[in-house]
């Protein structure tokens, strides 16, 4: 009964959204750009005006001898001076044009070139600036969109900006994971202005919609983590994603226990029980909250201690873990957690890589 519920939620997905151009997905998918204050872009496009007037200039000035002025008898030996021909194209890109009443005098159209023309640029930015900004970020969000879904790959996507998804994406970035390279998917604007704030790549949508995942090019991501509010949608998320993404790591957030095998079965690789964990360290807070204050040590990477992973170096290699000079936490062999006390791992092979504890201030 609920398999066929799911089946007819997926059939109802739109499959038009991923085959939209590029500048039609600018409300959808948004890549974050560093911040330039105002005084920076006017100056800007004021540089922008006079590298096209002085362009001007020159195609004007090595073609004088096609131009002549009104006020002057034409004469092949006297051509335009680089003043005629600078009033030129300050006129003629001013959109001013030619009218009954002319600076013909050199004084009057040095002043035209150094005084009207710089009023001219300041009408012509306060006038259009608001559109032609619109349409240039419209166009350059479009292009940066087309840039970033070609090339993005190995990324980890976060489903769902709230508390759990913000400390994920902490704990992530503590362990130097670039920003760019984290991409936040969720439904509530104000949640991904946060995620944008800080530098993430968003995508605005329902992530049980496999277009919406096909955005964040979860088909291309090497992590995938599941932080929706409720269980319901964490399971339908998951089921979503390792259809799309059969290879990625999936890791979902249940806050019932009773919960977890479903995400197991949707194809989740590991699964956290928020409440149950939260409730645990609560107990133990109760009679010794030292241990639960070096719990949270261990659990923030970027201060104190910290729970880390790495490769057998060769010189390691045939000897014990517990002899290491790391505080060695277990051993990862062939994908599988084993604790540090098991006798099969009690000689360390190529491969095996082990989960430690490591000091932050100390790589610092």
């Amino acid at each position: 009964m609920a398999k066929g519920r799911l089946r007819r939620r997926l059939a109802a997905i739109d499959p038009n959204l991923t085959s939209r151009p590029d500048a039609a997905l600018v409300d959808v998918l948004r890549i974050p750009e560093p911040f330039v204050s105002p005084g920076r872009k006017i100056a800007m496009r004021v540089m922008y005006a006079l590298g096209a007037l002085f362009a001007a200039v020159l195609i004007v000035y090595l073609d004088r001898h096609g131009y002549r002025d009104i006020e002057s008898a034409p004469d092949e030996n006297n051509p335009l001076s680089f003043l005629d021909c600078l009033y030129y194209a300050t006129v003629s890109l001013s959109t001013t044009g030619y009218g009954d009443i002319t600076p013909y005098t050199e004084s009057a159209r040095l002043v035209n070139v150094l005084v009207i023309t710089p009023l001219r640029v300041a009408f012509l930015i306060v006038l259009i600036g608001t559109t032609v900004e619109t349409l240039t970020t419209q166009s350059r969000q479009a292009l940066k969109i087309q840039r970033w879904r070609s090339r993005v790959r190995n990324h980890t996507v976060v489903i769902g900006y709230g508390t759990k998804g913000r400390t994920a994406v902490a704990a992530m970035v503590g362990d130097e994971v670039a920003p760019a390279d984290i991409v936040v998917v969720d439904e509530s604007l104000s949640a991904l202005e946060r995620a944008r704030s800080a530098g993430l790549v968003t995508v605005h949508g329902d992530a049980t919609k496999s277009d919406i995942l096909r955005l964040a090019s979860a088909q291309h991501a090497k992590a995938i983590i599941v932080a929706t509010d409720d269980d319901a949608s964490a399971v339908l998320v998951t089921l979503t994603a390792r259809e799309l993404a059969p290879k990625a790591k999936i890791i979902a957030a249940a806050r019932e226990a009773e919960n977890q095998h479903l995400l197991r079965q949707s194809g989740a690789d590991s699964t956290v029980v928020s409440s149950e964990t939260a409730g645990r360290l609560l107990g133990i807070a109760t009679q010794t909250p030292s241990v639960v204050e070096m719990m949270e040590d261990l659990l923030t990477p970027d201060a104190g201690f910290a729970i880390a992973e790495r490769e057998v170096s060769p010189k390691e290699e045939g000897g014990s873990p517990r002899h290491l000079h790391d505080i060695v936490l277990g051993v990862v062999r062939e994908g599988r957690l084993v604790r540090v006390d098991a006798p099969e791992v009690d000689a360390l092979e190529a491969g095996d890589r082990l989960l430690y504890i490591r000091s932050a201030d100390a790589e610092r």
